[in-house]
């Protein structure tokens, strides 16, 4: 990315979490204006870190670190702002893993889960559309056959990218269509394979046990795929992401995450619960519907975007 992109992309972040970096930087500014750090300011710092979806345990060492060495002094809205960005860009920044495709694999799986509505057809979309772009030969498995909007989709993002589309008619066999789509990587020697999966309510557990069908019969055929589980959040649930990750995890040994639709909410802080709980690395964030909305994550930036301290 040159330095125009970056600036442009920085842009669009700060744009996208705006309804999240209000409510934390309005907070701060209600808190900090001619008070000094003591315990009730503390408090209060602590609640609307809360508050903005950062979680408990995160808000507390986060206040508790930021006390450190401005215990009882006068402290401006802005040095508040930039602390707050030092401490979840050191959280972010171990976790901040671009994705890697893997070409000696000849076809990287990449299982893409999450629950109905989180953006997984359309991330799969934009990940094809830059792999070929890039030349590499991608191909997308409908997984999602209980849903004909979904292999619809499916197929659109197919035809806009050149990708070759399996699928197979709607209320068929998850499972069945996966190990075909992988034959047939093999064959065509794919370099990338993204398999879409039916919007799992992590709760109902026979759809829970559909998704474990799918990764017995690809295990099958190799024990190693898939290479990768991509596991799509979005931003607006909040703190239930956080139960996602653990669920999705327990099942398919999450691999990644891809975080969606961090311009429709007040609740971006819940990507720094999860990095500091789960320590996954999240690969890529979406800020909207373009296909240039979804960018490999960057910390810094996103921990400025997000508490609304100046990206210098």
């Amino acid at each position: 990315m040159s330095d125009g992109e970056k600036k442009g992309w920085f842009r669009r972040l700060k744009d996208g979490l705006k309804r999240s970096s209000n409510v934390l930087s309005t907070g701060i500014s209600d808190i900090f204006t001619k008070r000094k750090l003591d315990d009730d300011v503390l408090e209060e710092l602590e609640e609307l870190l809360i508050t903005s979806d950062l979680g408990v345990t995160t808000a507390a060492r986060i206040a508790s670190n930021i006390a450190k060495t401005r215990y009882d002094k006068e402290i401006s809205p802005e040095e508040i702002r930039d602390a707050l960005a030092d401490e979840i860009t050191q959280i972010l920044e171990p976790i901040a893993v671009p994705f890697e495709l893997n070409e000696s694999l000849k076809p990287h799986v990449v299982l893409v889960v999450g629950v109905n509505g989180s953006g997984k057809t359309t991330t799969i979309g934009k990940l094809a559309k830059q792999y070929t772009d890039a030349g590499k030969k991608v191909i997308l498995a409908a997984g999602d056959t209980f849903r004909a909007a979904a292999v619809e989709q499916l197929t659109i993002w197919g035809e806009r990218t050149g990708a070759k589309v399996i699928t197979t008619k709607v209320g068929g066999d998850s499972a069945g269509l996966a190990f075909s789509a992988y034959e047939q990587a093999q064959k065509e020697g794919a370099d990338l394979l993204l398999i879409d999966t039916a919007g799992r309510l992590q709760n109902k557990s026979d759809l829970m046990a559909e998704l474990e069908k799918v990764l017995r019969v690809l295990k099958k055929l190799n024990p190693d795929v898939p290479h990768s589980s991509l596991l799509v959040l979005d931003a607006t649930t909040g703190q239930n992401a956080l139960n996602q990750a653990e669920i999705f995890g327990k099942v398919c040994g999450i691999t990644g995450l891809v975080m969606t639709k961090l311009d429709g909410t007040a609740r971006g802080g819940v990507l720094v619960a999860i990095a500091d709980k789960f320590k996954l690395p999240v690969h890529a964030i979406g800020v909207g519907e373009g296909v240039d909305d979804l960018q490999p994550f960057a910390a810094r930036d996103f921990a400025r975007a997000l508490s609304g301290a100046d990206n210098s």
